[in-house]
């Protein structure tokens, strides 16, 4: 491989012929993605269509960062609607459905990650704010959407380097991480990935731990609402702490190991025991990074009361209480009209 050039992508690079195994590792990680994205399927595609059907009837009653997240829910539903042809394709080893689908697929996994990883901090910040400055933001945030709005766009062109960077393969039968990669200069490929350390995880951990933080600081404050403050602070530090759980979680180790991917690929690491290691515990990562689209509603149910309270509690809508209370009306007219 020329040392000006440094292969952003996977295992599947020709280049490497100084290592066996690679069709190991192949079966591994068809194995591996086939087996977790079968279990997350079901209860990541349940979970975020109730949490959807959920914030949308609460988002104009309550303040509570609930725009965030259903915007969290669209993420992990946009995965989890991926998740079949994934599947078809690490059963099956054989990508049938051309390669503008595959790389939308792929384009569509970066999204749902870092979408998820913007709006868990969007959500940790609102409600730190919250209890930290009630007075402040005492009423709901028109600006939610506007920032919800961002998030996307910021999102949606900063992922667009992931599908950009893949070529189509000569055998139409791969996709996803086994597709070729192009070369590209190590000055751009260490710009890439320093970007993506920054503002995928760094940034974004130190502001969720920061919340935290100053989320727990607060409830030593005493304030003139006494114990329904404290209560309302203990609920936002509950899902402060939920937010920074899942990012640890989920995230945290993919971002952890990218690096170590990325010498591994550009064959700065050329010991294959360590390379071999460092390629299968990425191919862990991603999935515990996928888990997070059947996570998310775990954390709405246990930290939102809104979410609590409508699966436990159905409520009636308001047209057919409406409806029900002119039925009474009318009964009762005609009875005293009889």
């Amino acid at each position: 491989m020329n040392n000006s050039s440094a292969t952003w992508g996977s295992w599947y690079a020709p280049d490497r012929t100084n290592c066996s195994g690679d069709d190991t590792l192949r079966v591994y990680q068809h194995q591996v993605y086939a087996v977790v994205y079968s279990i997350i399927l079901a209860p990541g595609l349940l979970g975020n269509v109730l949490a959807l059907w959920v914030f949308r009837i609460y988002r104009r009653e309550t303040k509570r960062a609930v725009v965030f997240m259903m915007n969290l829910a669209v993420a992990d539903l946009l995965q989890v609607l991926s998740l079949p042809l994934r599947i078809y394709y690490y059963l099956n080893n054989n990508w049938p459905f051309g390669h503008p689908l595959c790389l939308f697929s792929f384009y569509l996994k970066y999204v749902n990650m870092y979408a998820s990883i913007y709006f868990l901090v969007c959500i940790s910040v609102r409600r730190c704010q919250l209890t930290v400055n009630p007075l402040k933001y005492k009423m709901k945030q028109k600006g939610d959407m506007l920032i919800s709005m961002f998030g996307w766009l910021f999102v949606c062109v900063t992922c667009i380097a992931f599908p950009f960077l893949r070529s189509e393969s000569e055998k139409q039968a791969v996709c996803f991480a086994e597709l070729p990669t192009k070369k590209i200069s190590v000055l751009f490929a260490t710009v890439l990935m320093t970007f993506a350390e920054l503002m995928g995880f760094i940034i974004p951990l130190v502001v969720v731990v920061s919340c935290s933080i100053l989320t727990v600081l607060s409830l030593k404050t005493v304030t003139m609402e006494g114990i329904h403050d404290f209560g309302e602070k203990r609920k936002a530090l509950k899902m402060v702490l939920c937010c920074t759980v899942v990012f640890l979680l989920c995230f945290a180790p993919y971002h952890i190991t990218l690096p170590l991917d990325f010498l591994v690929k550009a064959e700065t690491l050329k010991d294959c025991a360590t390379g071999n290691t460092i390629r299968r515990s990425h191919i862990i990562t991603l999935c515990l990074a996928s888990l997070n689209c059947a996570v998310d509603p775990i954390m709405y149910y246990f930290t939102s009361d809104e979410f609590r309270k409508r699966l436990s509690k159905p409520e009636i809508p308001d047209n057919f209480s409406l409806s029900r209370r002119l039925s009474c009306l009318t009964a009762s007219g005609n009875i005293e009209t009889n």
